[in-house]
């Protein structure tokens, strides 16, 4: 498994990928209903140039599995979801190393995010803090709960 920058030709590979891993693992935590229009409709321009502005891909299998994003200018992590198939493998922890890398590059104090009520207890042990309820509104037009997070960084320890 490997990380890299994304391109705009991974744009269809990544929705697909955020897709079946909302489905996955968010059912039990959210109404079916939610996720369906969470999960619904076709991929847009706007997605896509995100993808080819912000993402990284993990590689395994010569396929992406794994996506994540930061924000350098904020520190806000999104957009970490890794393919069901490829779950439990380490690939979501890669990729947040990742992200917290390239924020220290980047001389940040900080880095945060929005999680999903699944999410929580894997971004916990991963270091970051918060237990409040929030509302992530989606702009597909539906309001989930979240718990917003943050992660106060140090230097690089080896």
């Amino acid at each position: 498994m490997h990380i890299r920058k994304a391109a705009i030709e991974d744009a269809q590979a990544c929705f697909a990928i955020r897709r079946e891993a909302i489905r996955a693992q968010c059912g039990g935590h959210y109404p079916v209903a939610d996720l369906d229009i969470w999960t619904s409709g076709a991929m847009s321009a706007t997605f896509a140039q995100r993808v080819a502005d912000h993402f990284y891909v993990a590689v395994a299998d010569g396929q992406g599995v794994g996506t994540a994003m930061i924000d350098l200018a904020t520190g806000k992590i999104d957009a970490v979801f890794v393919l069901p198939a490829y779950m439990g493998r380490g690939i979501g922890r890669a990729l947040m190393v990742q992200m917290e890398s390239l924020a220290l590059d980047a001389g940040l104090a900080s880095i945060q995010l929005e999680s999903t009520l699944n999410a929580a207890p894997f971004y916990r042990a991963l270091g970051f803090k918060g237990d409040n309820l929030s509302t992530y509104q989606s702009s597909l037009g539906v309001s989930l709960a979240c718990v917003p997070m943050v992660k106060h960084l140090g230097a690089h320890v080896g």
